[in-house]
């Protein structure tokens, strides 16, 4: 429960008390998926009781961003700038550490914002779709934590330090009860695949650009992957 309880403080902004040694989450890194199913579930839970799709999709990425504080958000925001920037690596890492949001983290957050908004819309339930993609989410943080070496100190370093290699596939164990959601099995298999294609494919872009990973392209994961496998799961017919 410490590492529960330490995880959702890091994850999310809901009221949980004392705040808990992160240490606690960091030796258990592959709980993401747990937060997840808390995010997906209260954020479904509230757009539930709204008819009208295009209002639920938009309170829904509008909850979404909010009860994470918007910190993964942010991660997208830089890794945007680092992904536009023009020049060698250490340009590249220094428009990632940059408190300044350029054009490039601009136009990544609406992009990705946009997929979101429209995958929801248009998905065949909007409940489940919330909760795999937030699921789907939190596991590409796991993976990425576990799998990306990182190339400065900082917090994903941290929880580096105390991450194994089999924490991705504890991790991925955590998203089988998916399986229970009321979504035909070719949605949810597109969901998945998605759900791992998109860490890798980050993994290997930010080894090329940057060396290594950050905690901005950690919680880039987790807005990526999201938009990712909600709108791919709307697309499967």
């Amino acid at each position: 429960m410490k590492a529960l309880i330490a995880l959702l403080q890091f994850a999310t902004i809901l009221p949980l008390g004392k705040p808990r040694d992160i240490e606690h989450f960091a030796r258990h890194s592959y709980l993401y998926p747990l937060a997840g199913y808390v995010i997906g579930g209260i954020i479904a839970l509230l757009v539930y009781w709204i008819a009208n799709r295009t209002i639920a999709a938009a309170v829904a990425v509008a909850g979404l961003l909010i009860l994470s504080g918007c910190h993964h958000f942010d991660g997208l925001l830089d890794f945007g700038d680092a992904a536009m920037a023009q020049g060698d690596r250490e340009k590249r890492i220094r428009a990632l550490t940059d408190k300044q949001v350029g054009a490039g983290g601009v136009a990544l957050g609406i992009i990705i914002t946009l997929i979101l908004f429209a995958g929801l819309q248009a998905s065949g339930s909007m409940i489940s779709a919330i909760i795999i993609g937030e699921v789907g989410a939190k596991y590409s943080m796991a993976f990425l934590t576990a799998a990306g070496t990182p190339f400065q100190e900082g917090i994903h370093s941290y929880l580096h330090r105390f991450s194994r290699p089999y924490f991705s596939a504890l991790a991925f164990v955590l998203c089988i009860p998916l399986i229970l959601l009321p979504v035909p099995l070719k949605k949810l298999a597109a969901g998945l695949i998605l759900m791992v294609l998109c860490p890798i494919i980050l993994l290997v872009i930010s080894k090329r650009l940057f060396g290594g990973i950050n905690g901005d392209v950690a919680g880039a994961s987790n807005e990526i992957t999201r938009a990712v496998v909600i709108l791919g799961m709307a697309l499967i017919g």
